[in-house]
């Protein structure tokens, strides 16, 4: 492998915004591991697809032993896995609260905790984490404790590690998104949705890819969570 070519982990990477994470770092020619529970093995040579539920710590385990395995070396982490329940707060269930943190909270500390164990061995690398905006602007129309709960605790997460870290060479930051064009809005949906933005329509997964390659290829930059929410957090 030349040792140019970087290797990048990316969680929740079978559909949607995970999915286009892999084209794009494929098209800066990372070698990607992409997890999902259910993806799918790949034709490309340079892709390493494991299956498992990242709620699941030996899901990470086996993710972060296959890519040292097989590529030798982790650069990026991208925990873009996340799960999203639009609920009044006493209406959430058991059922909720365990789904919601198993995937957002317990799947981002388990992977995190193995990928930066070897970003030490190399004193460089570089964990993203997508939350949500809706942790800087609570929204009546959309309950959302769960998410407040589970990637608020990401964006804090996200500023401790860059601190604890800054020293060995490895950043941690997050792209915190608005409401995105991708297959979990109906097309019928996107006007409202649309709406909610100061900017008057929703974002293309394109534009949290681009920030996260963004993130990753700015050096100076750590500890940020990186809006990209039509203005949604500066206010309405």
């Amino acid at each position: 492998m030349s040792a140019a070519q970087k290797v990048v982990v990316i969680t929740g990477a079978s559909q949607g915004i995970g999915a286009e994470l892999v084209k794009g770092f494929r098209e800066r020619n990372y070698r990607v591991v992409a997890t999902a529970r259910s993806i799918k093995p790949s034709d490309d040579k340079d892709i390493l697809t494991v299956a498992g539920d990242i709620a699941d710590p030996d899901t990470a385990r086996r993710v972060i032993a296959e890519a040292v395995a097989k590529f030798g070396r982790i650069d990026t982490l991208v925990n873009n896995a996340g799960v999203f329940v639009a609920k009044p707060f006493t209406s959430y269930t058991a059922e909720d609260y365990a789904t919601v943190t198993g995937i957002n909270l317990t799947g981002f500390f388990h992977i995190t905790q193995l990928a930066i164990a070897e970003m030490e061995k190399n004193r460089s690398g570089h964990v993203v984490s997508i939350t949500t905006s809706l942790v800087d602007h609570a929204n009546s129309n959309v309950p959302s404790v769960l998410a407040s709960l589970t990637k608020g605790g990401l964006n804090a997460a996200t500023k401790s590690l860059a601190i604890e870290y800054a020293k060995t060479g490895i950043r941690a930051n997050a792209v915190s998104p608005g409401i995105i064009k991708s297959p979990m809005h109906p097309q019928e949906t996107h006007a409202a949705l649309g709406a909610m933005h100061p900017l008057g329509h929703m974002g293309e997964m394109r534009d949290i890819v681009d920030a996260v390659l963004y993130l990753d290829s700015a050096p100076f930059v750590t500890g940020e969570i990186l809006h990209v929410d039509g203005g949604q957090s500066a206010g309405h």
